[in-house]
């Protein structure tokens, strides 16, 4: 039995499809954790066991983790929060129903960054790090996704492509950092929850095949689109305005600031890309089928 968690989310959805269709051949069942089951397709609640509610609820994970073999961890980012209480907060009842139920193997989504100069003052990732270790001691095999920022996320700044032809960051223009597709997020997940050969605790790097800047970005955006985009660096300390401006939790805002400023110090840069830690798919590949279709709709 493999258990996933926000199979909603932007990974999520595109993980359970591909358990759904490997499953079978490898004996598993799977059950979902979703707050609004009508979220999910029909398909999807078709064929998997559904526990409605929220995976940072010590009942819900008690019910949900019982005769699991595998869990798919990933902590839904609450900007009403401090870091610290979205991420090891919200993890702390997953513990106790681990070892309660003995539950193998975790694959949890986290971050870059761990053994960097800056890892300790990055914000969100310092809490996803903390979240690891954690996971780590609960008495499962532990494995972390370590991923850098995701393409999808340029899927927010579409409005400002498609009307403006500009996206926005807090890095510096020609900073090169590595970038990742979620659906390689979630290729990878899928082959580590189905293939649990492995043991103890450590971290798989999920590099994408290159490191780009927002110049890049933008020239292959410009040349993928057939129209001008331009990047904009926007201040930190404008962000943090805007953000609170929203209603975010002020300590939440510093931690997005704060893992923004360690990414344009290098903190996604710790890691050498191998044939093991690239993924395949180029930032053209994701444009073309990701991308052009929502800002050129």
């Amino acid at each position: 039995m493999i258990v996933i968690t926000a199979p909603t989310g932007n990974i999520g959805r595109q993980l359970l499809p591909l358990l759904m269709e490997s499953a079978p051949a490898h004996g598993e069942e799977l059950r979902v954790i979703v707050r609004d089951p009508a979220r999910l397709p029909d398909a999807v609640r078709e064929h998997v066991e559904v526990v409605t509610g929220s995976h940072g609820d010590a009942d819900v994970v008690e019910r949900a983790f019982e005769g699991a073999d595998a869990v798919f961890w990933l902590v839904p980012p609450d900007s009403s929060l401090t870091p610290e209480e979205a991420y090891t907060g919200f993890t702390r009842p997953a513990l106790k129903a681990l070892a309660a139920h003995g539950v193998g193997h975790v694959v949890g989504v986290s971050a870059l960054g761990r053994g960097t100069s800056v890892a300790a003052h990055a914000g969100l990732v310092t809490a996803s790090l903390a979240m690891d270790d954690l996971l780590a001691g609960s008495g499962a095999a532990y494995r972390a996704l370590a991923n850098p920022s995701f393409f999808d996320n340029l899927l927010e700044e579409a409005d400002s492509i498609r009307e403006k032809g500009v996206f926005t960051d807090a890095v510096a223009a020609d900073r090169k950092a590595p970038l990742v597709a979620v659906a390689d997020i979630a290729a990878v997940a899928a082959g580590l929850l189905l293939d649990r050969s492995w043991t103890g605790a450590g971290s798989v790097p999920v590099l994408g095949p290159e490191d780009l800047s927002p110049s890049d970005l933008a020239r292959i955006m410009t040349e993928q689109l057939g129209r001008p985009v331009r990047y904009e660096r926007q201040p930190l300390g404008e962000l943090s305005t805007t953000l609170v401006g929203y209603g975010l939790n002020e300590a939440f805002v510093q931690g997005i600031v704060d893992m923004k400023q360690a990414k344009d110090n290098g903190l996604d840069a710790g890691v050498a890309r191998t044939p093991e830690t690239a993924t395949p798919t180029t930032f053209e590949q994701w444009c073309a089928r990701t991308l052009k279709p929502a800002v050129l709709r």
